[in-house]
């Protein structure tokens, strides 16, 4: 009934009755601090216009990177796969760093020779499943080994002069316009040890390498004729014609015969293009010289590699002879 308060929760409890409680009265509102103005959309996390600042940040970092790399930098470790690659690699004394075996390849001929040999060499032996041995050759075909090859450690154009210089020997250089076959250079490579050269110049760019190939076709000898890589091959030519070298490049309408080539027993720049091109237009007229190889039979063009050959034989003849 209205008005009755004996009814049941007509009046509280005492105890229960609300009213003012006790807080902080506003005082905790001084200690909150503001965001702050909005940044700009480039600063805000996940915004597209902080993913396009970053990307350009990104691009701008790994340019700078790459103009502090020197040549031949930034070339990554090599991969021999295959039972007969990696035995003649091992054979030929290539710089390895791990050889990778399948498990269960062990009872082939091929594979314990590259076994013993890695072993005697001091390289690591990685026993690992078959799957991983899939991965580390990206499906290629493996046959149940892979050999591990660090870059190769070229040398500076310079270096070829002063091991003539230490010798005592006017010097012998082969320099490669062109030549992009890694068994051309590894041939080459080969040559100029045999006949007493200094080593052999490189491009650095659009050119063989010393690769794993290279190295297995030089049958070791890479290990004591150095490769230089040029940055500019005309430049490095003309550096070595001011150092009082001859600057001689094979061609097949070259300017004088080998056998009227006078010059061998002079301080000596072999310039051998591709089979294909031939010398540069700028390498072309770097030379001093320009050198065809008679030829018998109805043949137009040697080989790179066994253009090269040649001409250091005929070289160290002459030296021998001088």
């Amino acid at each position: 009934m209205a008005g009755n308060s004996k009814r049941r929760g007509a009046i509280r409890k005492e105890g229960t009755k609300k009213g003012m409680a006790v807080g902080s009265g506003g005082q905790r509102r001084r200690a909150l601090k503001g965001k702050g103005p909005t940044p700009p959309a480039e600063m805000r996390t996940g915004h597209p216009a902080a993913r396009k600042a970053a990307k350009s940040a990104g691009t701008r970092d790994r340019a700078k990177v790459a103009g502090r790399r020197r040549a031949g930098d930034g070339e990554t470790p090599e991969t021999v796969l295959g039972r007969n690659p990696v035995v003649e690699c091992l054979r030929a004394g290539a710089p390895a760093t791990a050889l990778h075996v399948a498990v269960g390849s062990t009872s082939d001929e091929r594979v314990a020779e590259a076994v013993h040999l890695a072993a005697e060499a001091g390289i690591s032996i990685l026993e690992v499943p078959r799957g991983d041995l899939d991965r580390l050759s990206g499906g290629a075909l493996h046959q149940g080994l892979a050999l591990q090859v660090p870059p190769y450690a070229y040398a500076h154009p310079d270096e070829l002069l002063e091991q003539a210089a230490e010798r005592d020997e006017p010097a012998l250089v082969v320099a490669l316009d062109g030549v992009t076959d890694p068994r051309n250079l590894g041939a080459v490579v080969r040559s100029v040890g045999a006949f007493g050269g200094h080593g052999v110049v490189v491009p650095q760019r659009r050119a063989a390498g010393m690769t794993a190939v290279a190295w297995r076709t030089s049958a070791g000898t890479a290990a004591r004729v150095p490769v230089a890589r040029a940055t500019n091959l005309t430049r490095t030519l003309r550096e070595y014609a001011t150092a009082g070298l001859m600057i001689a490049g094979l061609d097949a309408g070259g300017s004088v015969s080998l056998d009227e080539f006078e010059m061998a027993a002079d301080p000596l720049v072999l310039v051998v293009g591709s089979e294909g091109k031939g010398l540069s237009r700028l390498v072309r007229q770097t030379c001093d010289v320009t050198v065809s190889i008679p030829m018998a039979g109805p043949v137009e063009s040697l080989n790179a590699s066994v253009a090269a050959g040649i001409v250091l034989a005929d070289v160290a003849r002459a030296r021998r002879h001088r």
